[in-house]
């Protein structure tokens, strides 16, 4: 809830700065806000209006002074305040003018945050963190119906503050990015849920270590009261249980005693508030042990907020997953093709081939964020699942490729690098035989071809229907994943 003794950020006549308008719902939704609220808008993005066209065209007819293709000092010197995009660089020199001239900065999370009435559950992690956020929704939504999700995830927090009373139940998904706007003033949520850690954008981050020091952020500013729930087999998201004073509350493969929650062969275990809890870890429909430990770690955050569990359980057994997420779209001529093109990260990706259960055509590659390739080769090499290779074009592509060849895998196997996704989805087609798996899991960031990696998922989305000559394919049912 807000965390400040006013609870609320006085917004009216102010001159507001908001510095990168992006193309995800977090932008528009803070400028309507801000709008909203009487404030004097500024939003100033280094891309032209032809790259901005249709942010701009949703806020076409609103109040809004518009800097595009630069950004000038003086706009953020003579601001009142500025909200920063999570993927503006918190070193920006005209960050740094504003913070000379006494201009205090925030981001659309830490006046959420500020402004939420209601106890947050907040959710981080390299990978899983939108799959335990939108799993943990449905179960405190099947309790309360007027649960509320939103974050890192293209939905503003911001516009859904006006559906939000003291007792309503609120996840968010949260970013590292979104975390270091949290922890310059000491904010984090009630209920912190940390997935996972390993090396991701450290083409931001100048090592692993500083990246796990912005997703710390998450329990530093927990208070009494206030619960942890943490991976017990991440040593890196174990340690954080040294930096709150919140209830440490652990999840894992095995049973740590106390209160917490574990994955007992094929049954899903959680206790807490002086009872156990269980059922089949058939009723989670996604594959893979890193499912399993999400929906151990969402369970527990809804246990923790007040659900009851008869709500956990509709939630597991009502939940099909996310869009762009280990999504199966389509059966062509017996190949199963699998979206999951929000494995930005090779951790991410290494979890997408252990959930196959079938031979796999891998869709691979993109843009360069600094991130070591050696584990991911390993698997794809040695997994034992990937019959092929496509590659996508990409800046990062020639050292993954090296990477895969480096650890065995046949060069004779590898193809590409595609120049577009409909080249590599016909190229991965052709490789593929009835019962096969198309997975597009590429363990790299999109720029460069796409967008972002959604604009990849629709292209990939698109490359798959373009297979079928216009007809409707058979939808992908769970056995192909």
């Amino acid at each position: 809830m807000a965390r400040e003794a006013e609870g609320r950020v006085a917004l009216a006549g102010k001159r507001v700065l908001v510095m990168g308008l992006g193309v995800h719902q977090g932008g528009l939704g803070v400028t309507r806000f801000l709008v909203g609220r009487g404030a004097e808008v500024t939003v100033t993005d280094l891309r032209p209006a032809e790259q901005l066209a249709e942010p701009l065209r949703e806020l076409a007819g609103l109040p809004v002074r518009f800097v595009l293709g630069e950004h000038r000092e003086a706009d953020f010197t003579a601001a009142d305040l500025v909200v920063r995009n999570p993927g503006v660089p918190r070193e920006s020199p005209y960050l740094a003018a504003a913070r000379v001239a006494g201009v205090p900065i925030e981001m659309e999370m830490s006046l959420f945050f500020r402004l939420c009435p209601a106890p947050i559950v907040g959710i981080t992690g390299t990978k899983g963190k939108t799959t335990t956020t939108t799993l943990c929704a449905a179960m405190l939504a099947a309790w309360r119906a007027d649960t509320v999700i939103a974050g890192n995830m293209r939905l503003s927090a911001l516009e859904q503050l006006e559906r939000i009373g003291p007792g309503t139940p609120v996840a968010i998904e949260l970013s590292s990015f979104q975390l270091e706007g949290l922890a310059e003033y000491g904010l984090s949520p009630h209920i912190a849920v940390a997935t996972n850690l390993s090396p991701d954008h450290l083409n931001r981050y100048p090592s692993l270590e500083e990246y796990a020091e912005a997703k710390r952020g998450i329990v530093r500013g927990q208070r009494t009261g206030d619960f942890a729930i943490l991976n017990r087999d991440d040593p890196i998201i174990w340690g954080f249980r040294e930096d709150t004073v919140a209830t440490v509350l652990p999840f894992g493969r095995e049973d740590a005693g106390g209160y917490g929650a574990w994955l007992d062969g094929a049954t899903l275990r959680w206790r807490l508030a002086g009872a156990e809890h269980a059922c089949p870890r058939e009723r989670l429909r996604a594959p893979g042990e890193h499912s399993a430990a999400n929906a151990l770690a969402a369970g527990l955050a809804a246990l923790a907020r007040g659900a009851p569990f008869a709500a956990v359980e509709a939630g597991l057994a009502g939940f099909g997953g996310v869009r762009d997420r280990l999504e199966p779209l389509a059966e062509i001529g017996g190949v199963t093709y699998i979206n999951d093109t929000a494995a930005t990260a090779p951790a991410a990706a290494i979890a997408a081939l252990r959930a196959m259960a079938a031979p796999t055509v891998l869709i691979a590659g993109g843009s360069e964020k600094g991130t070591d390739f050696a584990e991911f080769a390993r698997e794809v090499a040695t997994g034992g699942r990937v019959r092929a290779v496509v590659t996508l074009d990409g800046d990062a592509t020639p050292q993954l490729r090296a990477a895969i060849e480096g650890a065995g895998f046949d060069p004779a196997r590898i193809h590409g690098p595609a120049r577009g996704m409909a080249e590599a989805v016909r190229l991965a087609a052709g490789l593929a035989g009835r019962g096969d798996v198309v997975l597009l899991s590429p363990g790299c960031a999109s720029f460069g071809m796409f967008r972002n990696e959604f604009d990849r998922g629709d292209a990939f989305r698109a490359a798959v229907a373009d297979l079928t000559g216009g007809q409707p394919p058979a939808p992908a049912g769970p056995e192909g994943r």
